[in-house]
């Protein structure tokens, strides 16, 4: 892997790639690009990677009152590799990336692996909107530490919590500076439930069954709404799969890769 930065309007883009990468790899709130070690380790060597570090995450910057998004980032990154379509992992908030950058540049997006995605312009439950909330009084009351610990027991976290992936997901939060929980400036959009139907990109999505209710609801919708889906569901699985089942998410990605690098 080598190393590369990517300058766009108000940030550099830090991350790392293989030659010809054929799958980049979206992190989620509050990680960087190493959250998928574990996942990189099980996946063939012969699968060429991209990951980076999203916008004001990892070792990428943010110049505040700089608008953005960060699906146009994504397709800043791949222009500045030369690429021209990948297939395209993401999970959580990647998630709800990639899938915005399929719909926007369909064009650019070979194949979309869907890891307990988000969804932009999602309406999320009270209950989310409270602990979201109750997380940023204590980055905004300077007690970065507290905000860490309640992020950390939140329910998201509660399979994960139970495996071997634990340790590795909590020094990953406790390098995270807390910024994004007081928000940021990404562009406004239209929720994109309202035109999931148009995602006609080879889909594979994968869902825990003990995720929490808004991801959960977030994964019946997609599989429901976009044409072109093919939904795997682990009952006894959380909502951080690339940690707890990083086997089953590597055969997901080999799976949907396979018949696309054959055509390329």
């Amino acid at each position: 892997m080598r190393d590369f930065i990517t300058d766009v309007d108000g940030a550099r883009l830090s991350g790392e790639t293989s030659e010809a990468p054929a799958v980049v790899l979206v992190h989620g709130m509050a990680g960087d690009r190493y959250d998928w070690n574990m996942l990189v380790d099980t996946l063939p060597d012969s699968l060429a990677l991209l990951r980076y570090d999203l916008r004001g995450f990892g070792a990428s910057t943010a110049t505040d009152g700089v608008t953005f998004s960060h699906s146009d980032d994504l397709i800043a990154v791949l222009d500045a590799q030369g690429i021209d379509r990948a297939v395209l992992v993401g999970v959580s908030m990647g998630g709800a990336i990639v899938a915005n950058t399929a719909l926007n540049h369909p064009d650019r997006v070979s194949g979309l692996v869907l890891i307990s995605p988000g969804l932009i312009g999602w309406r999320w439950s009270r209950d989310w909107r409270t602990r979201w909330r109750d997380v940023a009084a204590l980055v905004r009351a300077g007690d970065i530490d507290a905000a860490r610990s309640l992020w950390w027991a939140h329910p998201m976290f509660d399979a994960v919590r139970e495996t071997s992936g634990a340790g590795d997901l909590r020094e990953a939060l406790d390098r995270y500076h807390g910024r994004q929980w007081l928000g940021d400036d990404q562009r406004p959009e239209l929720p994109d439930i309202e035109r999931l139907h148009t995602l006609r990109t080879p889909t594979v999505l994968l869902s825990g069954g003990r995720d929490v209710e808004d991801m959960r609801l977030i994964a019946d919708t997609i599989s429901a709404a976009a044409p072109n889906v093919e939904r795997i569901d682990l009952p006894d699985a959380g909502h951080m799969l690339h940690r707890e089942r990083p086997a089953d998410v590597a055969a997901a990605i080999t799976r949907l890769t396979r018949p696309i690098l054959r055509r390329s």
